[in-house]
């Protein structure tokens, strides 16, 4: 999103012109210290909830003459009779990100737009403090950023963060510092490792960034103590703690590169990587996440700007996925339509009316406010459309709670903020995400016992605000990695470098002295938002400055042992690391949040086992060089001779792999049971499919079948698997079973292998051991899409590899009439 608004035009008519006055004056208003935004008229109280007879008095109204405050009645009457009561003009001035509310009926302001990303952050709009930090709530737990939580794994854990995230999101809107609706989290897939937004994503895995939406979203939004469905029948009455929103729909990663900016992007993308990569973890998010918005994007897709098409917004994500919730957009993406992109050449009233029509509920921006009544008025949108995104709207808001109140959540204040569970939740969830790349000769853990003194050094060794990333808000506080460290030994730190960039090489002669010293270095390295952020693409994969050459120059001086620690979000091309034999030990620490040092500390001394997994692969800089950013196709360009990407389409060399992490013990697999073939018995009514296969592969009488074909029978078809892990070394320890699926040899463009299940399992040392399973839909997890974008169950001999390749499991699906 942009942080800064861009300033709206004045309208010629009176009406808009009184609604462009309220916009401002909101956003210049002081913050508000009470949840319900009454700030222009005279209350006896602050309200919590806007259905409070006493507040309706104040306002000189009688509550029970308003059907929308009657709780006999259902959501969708309720909301209907709030819409029908107001004017044209009033309607207009609700679909803004600042609601400007309605008085005269009782209804109030509300603020739309709150972040809560790896915590409750206060990004938001420009002036507008609807989420804020002051001296009654100074800060916010803030976690791992999401590259790193996502290197965990733990689906579990996933879960958890999004409870805890929303307990204190509910606290603070009890004490009138945040909202309702969080518009996290960002679940687009890493395409490229030069794309700077990675550290807010889960990666490059769409399957991955798939659960991790349905497990955060759950976290955020479904009621603790309830079913998912929460025993509702009607599930857009479904009660929510929060509101989440999946972003930035879709095929967004491109923000800033060689010139090419997101604001004139336009990513060509063919229907088969739009269905099977860009789409999946929105769909995942919609259908299993119940997520209650979804955020389009700035860019065009094939011609078409995101916001602006009605077959991704009102046919897929509210017809075909059935959305319980709004659309919005990125912020000015309007205004970015008319201006950047040059849309139709249309005039504001026209880009609303498409926009509407295409299925956009809510515009962060002021077009929606300024320019939807006069669009009604010229005839180039019918009410109508006004009123079904005010549906959409209000049905959350009463969802929360902001009509009726959330008693399950009233009593939640400032001791639920920053508690210490909340706290030692972030720190485990960095221990959990931080990967073991290196340890020669089982160099860590360092035995605190015999390590006394510890040279902390590098650009990072002190970081604090560098280990938040972004949308991050003001943290409980900063553990350091000197901080961390102190606690295991006397630190000597050095910065070795100014800054990140790492400009000149003058202050890396003090490193390598303390280096000589010390019983231990360990060198604290990486990246941060001034090289990978939002608005800020890389351009090559390599340490910035003279980084490089001061872990050259430490390690190679260093008395005792040398710990390299990477903290960035894509990967970094540490080849020469990889290879040194002075350097032991190295490990990726993405952004830790704000007990990163106290996390990297426990790591490195033991008292946390490492057993992260990397989210990315990590590719050799020459990557970089052999296709552009701007390339959108995952399967390889022969013609262009431009390599695939990710693991599901590249088979080069890599620095390190997707999915490599070590530990401090080892495991060991063993099978237990597994399906060996699946027999998809078909009717007269469900017809072959072709595929194409590359010459000389053998091709089935019957290749595939249309899953939408299947749909009814779908659920009959499951495989199972079950593995035994066993911890074989001394240690406690966890592993990431992670499974994949190799298809049937020969279809062409398949996909190497792909991940269909994964999960983290605590397995005791000394010979302890734990049973995995796996119950696989054959049609979800075993399916592909074709280059005309039909998803398709092959026939064929296909197989499981678990892990690195420990394991391979065969398949064989069968078609039987």
């Amino acid at each position: 999103m942009v942080s800064n608004k861009l300033c709206f035009l004045v309208l010629a008519v009176a009406t808009a012109a009184f609604l462009l006055h309220s916009a401002a004056s909101a956003r210049n208003a002081p913050p508000s210290t009470f949840s319900i935004d009454d700030s222009n008229i005279t209350t006896t109280k602050n309200y919590t909830h806007v259905c409070d007879a006493q507040r309706f008095s104040d306002l000189g109204l009688d509550m029970e003459e308003f059907s929308f405050c009657d709780k006999s009645l259902s959501y969708e009457v309720r909301v209907k009779d709030l819409i029908d009561r107001m004017t044209l003009d009033e309607k207009a001035g609700q679909i803004g990100d600042t609601a400007l509310g309605v008085p005269r009926i009782g209804l109030p302001k509300y603020e739309w737009w709150s972040e809560a990303l790896h915590g409750v952050s206060d990004v938001g709009q420009a002036g507008n403090h609807v989420t804020h930090f002051d001296d009654v709530i100074p800060g916010a737990t803030s976690f791992p950023t999401v590259i790193l939580t996502s290197a965990t794994f733990n689906q579990s854990l996933w879960k958890k963060i999004g409870q805890a995230v929303s307990t204190e999101a509910r606290a603070m809107y009890n004490l009138g510092h945040a909202g309702l609706t969080f518009w996290s989290p960002n679940i687009n897939v890493v395409r490229d490792p030069r794309w700077g937004r990675a550290l807010e994503t889960p990666g490059e895995d769409p399957f991955v960034a798939g659960r991790y939406a349905v497990n955060y979203v759950r976290g955020l939004q479904d009621v603790e103590g309830s079913t998912e469905d929460d025993e509702v029948a009607d599930l857009n009455s479904r009660p929510l703690k929060v509101s989440a929103c999946c972003k930035h729909y879709a095929a967004y990663d491109v923000d800033n590169w060689l010139g090419v900016d997101r604001y004139h992007f336009d990513a060509i993308v063919t229907e088969q990587d739009m269905t099977e990569t860009f789409l999946r973890p929105f769909e995942m998010c919609v259908k299993e996440g119940d997520v209650s918005s979804v955020m389009c994007s700035y860019n065009k897709i094939n011609g078409i700007p995101a916001c602006a098409d009605p077959r991704l917004l009102k046919d897929t994500i509210r017809g075909e996925w059935n959305l319980r919730g709004y659309i919005v957009s990125d912020c000015d993406s309007i205004d970015v339509m008319l201006d950047s992109q040059k849309w139709l050449n249309d005039e504001p009233v026209d880009a609303v009316a498409q926009t509407l029509k295409a299925g956009l509920d809510l515009d962060c921006g002021y077009y929606y406010p300024n320019y939807a009544n006069t669009s009604v008025r010229m005839g180039k949108v019918k009410e109508a459309e006004l009123d079904s995104a005010l549906k959409n709207l209000y049905n959350v808001l009463m969802r929360l709670g902001f009509f009726d109140g959330s008693p399950k959540y009233e009593k939640l204040g400032k001791s639920d903020i920053c508690s210490h569970e909340n706290i030692e939740l972030a720190t485990e969830a960095a221990r959990q995400g931080i990967v073991l790349l290196k340890n020669e000769n089982q160099t860590l853990p360092l035995k605190s016992n015999k390590i006394k003194t510890i040279a902390v050094v590098g650009p990072h060794a002190n970081a604090t605000s560098a280990m938040i990333g972004n949308y991050a808000g003001v943290p409980c506080r900063f553990t350091s990695p000197i901080d961390g460290f102190s606690k295991y030994g006397k630190v000597k730190y050095e910065t070795g470098c100014g800054e990140v960039f790492c400009k000149n090489e003058s202050l890396i002669f003090p490193a390598v002295r303390a280096a000589k010293k010390a019983d231990a270095t360990v060198l604290v390295v990486g990246l941060d938002l001034t090289v990978e952020a939002e608005s800020l693409d890389r351009t090559d994969l390599l340490l910035p400055g003279y980084q490089q050459q001061l872990i050259q120059q430490v390690s190679s001086q260093s008395k005792g042992p040398v710990i390299l620690v990477i903290m960035s979000a894509g990967g970094v091309d540490i080849s020469f690391a990889k290879d040194d034999p002075n350097i032991q030990s190295i490990i990726w620490a993405g952004y830790p949040g704000e007990e990163g040092g106290h996390a990297i500390a426990d790591v490195v001394f033991g008292k946390s086992n490492p057993g992260g997994r990397l989210p990315l692969t990590w590719f050799y800089t020459n990557y970089t060089d052999m296709l552009p950013l701007t390339s959108m196709r995952l399967r390889p360009i022969e013609s262009l001779d431009y390599p695939g990407r990710t693991y599901k389409f590249y088979d080069g060399p890599t620095v390190y792999p997707f999915g490599f992490g070590l530990s401090y013990t080892n495991f060991t697999y063993k099978l237990v049971s597994s399906t060996k073939t699946v027999n998809v018995k078909l009717n007269k009514f469900q017809h072959c499919r072709d595929l194409n296969y590359t010459e000389g592969s053998y091709k089935p009488p019957c290749p595939a079948i249309l899953i939408e074909d299947l749909k009814s029978s779908c659920g009959d078809y499951k495989v199972k698997l079950e593995i035994e892990v066993k911890n074989v070394g001394e240690r406690d320890g966890s592993d990431v079973v992670m499974v994949y699926w190799s298809p049937p040899q020969g279809i062409a463009e398949a996909p190497i292998v792909d991940l269909v299940g994964f999960e983290r399992v605590f397995v005791g040392g000394g010979g302890g051991s734990v049973k995995v399973g796996f119950e696989l839909d054959v049609c979800k997890s075993l399916g592909l899409v074709d280059f005309r974008g039909y998803r398709l169950l092959p026939s064929g001999g296909g197989k499981f590899v678990i892990g690195d390749g420990v394991l391979s499991l065969p398949l064989q699906i069968n078609f039987r009439r």
